[in-house]
């Protein structure tokens, strides 16, 4: 402590450090990025923050942030953002933590958008994001091929305010985003039929008998996971009617579960998607469906 009674950076940061120990094997990445929060600043900063002096105000951030994460709330959602992507996105309980599995997902959605546009003659396409939850996978895809005509649902009024507020700091390319609550397809307008380049999703596929880790279980939106008995009725829903909102070149491209890439590809090809194929994850797992008309 110092003579006038403050405490700089550095000195909170071993602290936190030690005390986050409890509860992830973390603790110093963890302990970095409360701070960063609680300071406002960049991660470049980070380093010659460390001898600065902590005012009342940020004091009292970081005792709620670093007391929050005690409890096992995730990091994401007590310090209010993640990045995704190229993007920083707002976080809180009402959505799902997104993943760096479905960074891949995403990556599968924009070359099958410019697989498609390329096959039509065009530059900018309509992609459909089923389940946006946050955001993320949409607005990285309007981000990233700007221009494209992006529509996200979500059944969730409370996913859709998070979404929302993730769409406003996007800045001018949100003016190609609309977000719409329905279930599914069930709030897209009928012209958008036969004209979808991309459907993308990552839809609950946790079965309700497996086991989550705590972590996922007490703070994460059930909904968000878990679909029913088997874990596979989202796609079921999904597939149902796909078909009708694709255009002639266009793809579906779904997020799964590490053992579901054989159940998923029979109920594309179930439903009269010729082609379809199954992709991995950075950790070598399987994790995503395209298929194609």
């Amino acid at each position: 402590m110092n003579p006038d009674g403050t405490i700089a950076w550095g000195e909170l940061f071993d602290e936190a450090s030690a005390r986050l120990s409890a509860v992830t094997d973390d603790a110093r990445l963890d302990a970095r990025r409360i701070i960063e929060r609680a300071a406002g600043v960049e991660p470049s900063e980070f380093v010659s923050l460390l001898d600065e002096l902590v005012s009342a105000r940020q004091m009292v951030a970081y005792d709620r942030m670093v007391e929050r994460r005690l409890t096992g709330e995730p990091l994401q959602y007590v310090v209010g953002s993640w990045s995704f992507r190229h993007l920083d996105l707002y976080l809180d309980r009402r959505v799902l933590i997104p993943r760096p599995e479905t960074e891949i997902v995403t990556e599968h959605a924009l070359a099958e958008h410019d697989r498609s546009v390329r096959a039509r003659g065009t530059t900018h396409g309509v992609v459909v994001d089923l389940g946006t939850g946050s955001g993320a996978i949409a607005l990285s895809i309007a981000y990233e091929r700007p221009g494209t005509q992006v529509w996200a649902t979500d059944v969730s009024s409370d996913a859709l305010v998070v979404a929302q507020a993730n769409c406003a700091g996007l800045g001018r390319v949100a003016r190609h985003v609309t977000l719409t609550q329905g279930n599914w397809f069930d709030p897209l307008p009928d012209e958008l039929r036969g004209t979808v380049d991309v459907v993308v999703s990552n839809p609950p596929y946790v079965a309700a008998a497996e086991e989550l880790p705590a972590m996922v279980r007490d703070w994460e939106p059930l909904e968000a996971l878990v679909p029913g008995p088997s874990g596979l009725e989202a796609y079921e829903a999904i597939l149902v009617d796909a078909h009708q909102w694709l255009a002639g070149d266009g793809a579906l491209v779904l997020e799964i579960g590490a053992a579901q890439g054989a159940s998923v590809t029979a109920l594309v090809r179930g439903n009269g998607f010729v082609t379809s194929s199954v992709h991995r994850d950075l950790a070598g797992r399987d994790r995503v469906v395209v298929a194609r008309r």
